[in-house]
């Protein structure tokens, strides 16, 4: 089967990071048997994509978004991948055919009105998606308070609107996978024996006007983090694994101690991710993330025999670790 990647645009999607979170999963993680992964946060998918190419033991997989939207958009790709490659196709026809960018302007503002009015079928709606996604403003997926798309036109010459191959690789490997639409607690009850949870969460803002996490209109405050601790918590005492990323406050700030407080019962990492979404060009660049797990011994920890920590978590983002 060719290589299943993410369809879609996502601030915060962790393709630079596969590598990094491998290297953290349980260093016995490809021993499990029938092994069942989580996404309470699913976002783009790449870890998702990732792991259920990488390892064949996960036998079952459950992926959980609050925005329905989003959700919308996986179970179209993985139940009806030609409608929604047909429907793409003249989407993609119909605007690339305008030959100004004036013109593509309003074409995309239509677009994101009708998108915004809600009341499409799936096909409609994941299409719409799609386009938007590929045509606003740096693939950025955000929605105010109503729920209402306002990313603004995004100017790309030449957008990748529809590309059949992924749709296909996608859809299927989302075969074996239930897709659910709500608060991510409700994923719970779908963990069994074996469960690997992958959290990654709406990230806390690493300063005022640094919040990319309105991808739905129900915000993640500081209150959304302390639930979500106590969600890890109802995990670890079922007796399943989880990791989880978020920002690195006292990466910023040597003085938040917001997360290490948060997560002190656990073991807290810090991994090196690029930040590539920013209006001011001096502030993109290498920053730290943290990884909190529930479990002791990692993969990595068992090629301490090979590479410093330091220097092999430093290198992840720049070429293949494992």
């Amino acid at each position: 089967m060719a290589k299943a990647k993410p369809f879609i645009k996502w601030v915060g999607g962790k393709g630079q990071l596969t590598e990094q979170l491998d290297a953290l999963l349980p260093s016995d993680f490809d021993k499990w048997k029938n092994v069942t992964y989580i996404e309470p946060f699913v976002g783009g998918g790449a870890m998702l994509f990732y792991m259920l190419q990488k390892y064949p033991n996960i036998q079952h997989a459950t992926i959980n978004d609050i925005n329905s939207d989003l959700t919308k958009c996986y179970l179209t790709v993985r139940d009806h991948p030609e409608q929604l490659i047909d429907s793409l196709r003249d989407i993609e026809t119909a605007y690339m055919a305008l030959p100004s960018e004036e013109e593509r302007k309003e074409f995309f503002m239509a677009v994101r009105k009708r998108y915004n009015e809600k009341g499409l079928d799936p096909i409609e709606n994941t299409t719409m998606f799609f386009f938007l996604n590929r045509t606003c403003f740096n693939g950025l997926y955000r929605v105010n308070k109503k729920g209402m798309f306002n990313v603004p036109f995004g100017k790309y010459a030449h957008p990748s609107i529809c590309n059949p191959e992924t749709i296909r690789n996608d859809s299927e490997l989302l075969q074996k996978v239930k897709i659910v639409n709500g608060d991510f607690e409700t994923t719970l009850e779908h963990a069994c024996g074996n469960t690997l949870f992958y959290l990654d969460p709406p990230y806390r803002p690493l300063s005022n006007t640094s919040s990319f996490n309105d991808y739905a209109k129900e915000t993640f405050n500081d209150d959304a983090q302390i639930r979500l601790k106590a969600f890890c918590d109802r995990i670890n005492d079922a007796g399943y694994k989880f990791m989880l990323s978020n920002s690195d406050c006292k990466g910023k700030d040597g003085e938040d101690n917001f997360f290490d407080l948060l997560y002190g019962a656990y073991v807290i990492e810090r991994v090196w991710a690029s930040r590539s979404v920013n209006s001011n060009p001096s502030k993109r660049g290498k920053i730290t993330e943290i990884l909190v797990h529930n479990y002791g011994e990692t993969k990595k920890d068992c090629l301490n025999g090979f590479f410093q920590f330091e220097d092999f978590n430093m290198g992840c983002g720049d070429f293949n670790c494992l």
